[in-house]
């Protein structure tokens, strides 16, 4: 996962890597800050994003199936801001010179350092090594990264930590009830904004109660209907969005 600053190209690609690099030099990083956003979606070499777009997939799919696809977004983003704000940072203490970063290996290591946080003792397997547990490839990660300042990359590699960080600092809020990535959940995500309200006009609306009871009779429950709904809850949610009545249900289903 490496993060690339000053590649040799020229011409029109020169121009383009030019709008979308994340500059560090602060005149010009204030006349392009779209660069904080761009630069995380900008890849110079193949195998840079082929590399990159591999790992987002799959630690992409695991995030979103234990917290949900519409945190996967929001925390990409977090990530990379955060790797982009730190390599600001960094380089502006220590060089005086303009250096610029595309790449979006911040946010893909914000994410595998989320799963990793979240669930430590899952078993990814890795060609040539066999089973990891997410703990030691995260922490083999952060290691590789400290050893290699100061032997080229350092941009990268101040990014990489970045949104390392950022990714272990979002679970461990989460786990306390708070989402550094509300605003742009509910920003991207329309059922989000849709059942915030339905929420808020439940709250206000007291219905008036009636002196009749009326007993509705039950229909008797399609099985597959809501096994359906219940997958396509985790798909979206992620398998922590399950009441316990609903694990139950699912588990007694897969008994069956």
């Amino acid at each position: 996962m490496i993060a690339y600053f000053v590649p040799a190209i020229a011409g029109v690609d020169q121009l383009i890597y030019d709008q979308v690099a994340l500059h560090t030099f602060l005149p010009v990083f204030i006349t392009k800050p779209w660069g904080l956003i761009t630069y995380m979606f900008s890849h110079v070499e193949i195998f840079h994003i082929l590399f990159n777009m591999l790992n987002l997939y799959f630690f992409g799919n695991l995030f979103r199936s234990f917290l949900g696809n519409h945190r996967v977004l929001p925390l990409y983003l977090l990530g990379g801001l955060i790797g982009g704000l730190a390599y600001l940072l960094v380089f502006n203490i220590f060089k005086t010179s303009d250096y610029n970063m595309v790449g979006a290996s911040a946010s893909v290591v914000a994410i595998l350092v989320a799963c990793a946080t979240k669930i430590p003792n899952y078993e990814v397997g890795l060609m040539f090594i066999g089973s990891v547990r997410l703990k030691w490839l995260a922490l083999a990660v952060v290691v590789l990264d400290f050893i290699s300042i100061g032997k080229g990359n350092e941009g990268g590699i101040i990014a990489h930590l970045g949104g390392a960080l950022f990714g272990f600092l979002y679970i461990k809020m989460l786990d306390n009830g708070t989402d550094l990535a509300q605003p742009l959940v509910w920003l991207f995500n329309r059922r989000v904004r849709v059942e915030a309200m339905q929420s808020r006009t439940r709250r206000s609306f007291k219905p008036k109660k009636s002196p009749l009871k009326v007993v509705k009779s039950q229909p008797e429950e399609n099985k597959q209907l809501r096994l359906d709904q219940l997958l396509d809850k985790i798909n979206d949610r992620g398998m922590e969005s399950l009441s316990p009545e609903e694990k139950a249900w699912l588990q007694n289903m897969s008994q069956e």
